[in-house]
């Protein structure tokens, strides 16, 4: 387990994922401001940590309101929720982990709650989301585990492991819960583009676990595939659409052709809450555009020309149609993806529709 982030009596502590992976350091974040700027910079990233640190956002946001009255306070809460809101849009995780305090707000805000309970509802519920988070991912890594090979090489496209979770991790923790099964698996890590989460997070953590990790570079994989020595490819994802189509960290979409191409399966592994039926199809899904530095400079240093022009986007859109399965908590996910999804949802009862607007 890999402490990502943690409710403190002090506030939200998060480990700082910009600095790593030369210096382990936290940042604490004591209001929701705080907690909207650790999740706007990346210091915590990967769609499920995003959506429970939106959700501590909302809690210590509300736990620290000095409103006195409950019209005063709901005001408040709508601030709150907006200011996360605005922090990433592509993640639903975000929207989800906000709608789930707020609706646990507004329930015990009709029934006239005192203020004091419901601060200890929301903080209560906060902290729970961080421990099914962890339950759910380790569900999921059991629930992916035999699709994995054997013995083989998985490849990962930038980083959906126990950093991108409260510590267990979705694309990665199929790959760790393969290996506690018995698998020999060793990964090639896509360093990812402009901001390197694969080659900065994901070697780092599966190092930690003593799992054989190498580095390539995002321009590598098919020359690797086309000499055989990837066996399955496996990433996470910031939205589902209802369709299947899904986003992940760009050159996800590049990844997915090549896996096609040279017939090996193609993996999403990610948890209920990042399929979004409010969302028919990846066309629809919100593309967040990051700063031009991102690009233009590595380590401080510039690597292009004053002035010219950059594009970064943060992510982009795998159709369906390149996804082999879809491994959630819940079970696994195959085509037509549209009618699995839909039947998962209505035969657990619990059908995700959430709203970014």
């Amino acid at each position: 387990m890999i402490p990502t982030l943690e409710w403190l009596p002090t506030g939200v502590n998060f480990l700082d994922q910009t600095k790593l992976p030369l210096e382990e350091t936290y940042v604490l974040a004591t209001d929701y401001k705080q907690v909207a700027t650790v999740i706007r910079d990346m210091i915590v990233r990967g769609a499920p940590a995003i959506g429970v640190s939106a959700a501590m956002g909302m809690a210590i946001g509300i736990d620290r309101s000095e409103a006195t009255t409950l019209e005063a306070l709901t005001a408040e809460v709508a601030t709150i929720a907006q200011t996360l809101a605005e922090t990433r849009p592509t993640a639903v995780n975000l929207f989800w982990g906000i709608d789930e305090i707020r609706s646990l707000y507004n329930t015990l805000a009709s029934q006239n709650t005192p203020i004091p309970e419901i601060k200890s509802a929301v903080v209560a519920r906060a902290q729970q989301m961080y421990d099914e988070d962890i339950a759910a991912c380790k569900q999921l890594g059991s629930n992916g585990a035999a699709l994995l090979p054997q013995q083989g090489t998985v490849l990962t496209h930038c980083n959906a492991g126990a950093l991108a979770t409260c510590g267990y991790g979705t694309a990665l923790g199929v790959i760790r819960a393969a290996i506690e099964q018995g698998h020999k698996i060793d990964v090639f890590a896509d360093e990812t583009r402009p901001f390197l989460q694969g080659a900065r997070l994901t070697a780092w953590e599966l190092m930690k676990d003593g799992i054989p990790t190498t580095v390539l570079c995002d321009n590598m994989a098919a020359h690797l595939m086309g000499q055989g020595r990837i066996q399955a490819v496996i990433v996470g994802a910031d939205r589902i659409a209802a369709n299947g189509d899904t986003a992940n960290k760009i050159g996800t979409y590049g990844v997915s052709i090549l896996a096609k191409e040279h017939n090996i399966p193609f993996y999403v592994a990610a948890p209920w809450s990042t399929i979004d039926l409010a969302t028919a199809t990846g066309k629809d899904i919100p593309i967040e555009q990051r700063s031009a530095r991102e690009v233009t400079h590595s380590n401080g240093k510039q690597m292009t020309p004053d002035n010219v022009a950059i594009e970064n986007p943060a992510f982009d859109v795998t159709p369906a149609k390149y996804i082999t399965a879809i491994i959630t908590e819940r079970g696994v996910l195959r085509a037509p993806f549209d009618q699995s999804i839909r039947q998962m949802a209505l035969e657990t009862s619990q059908e995700p529709a959430f709203s970014t607007k």
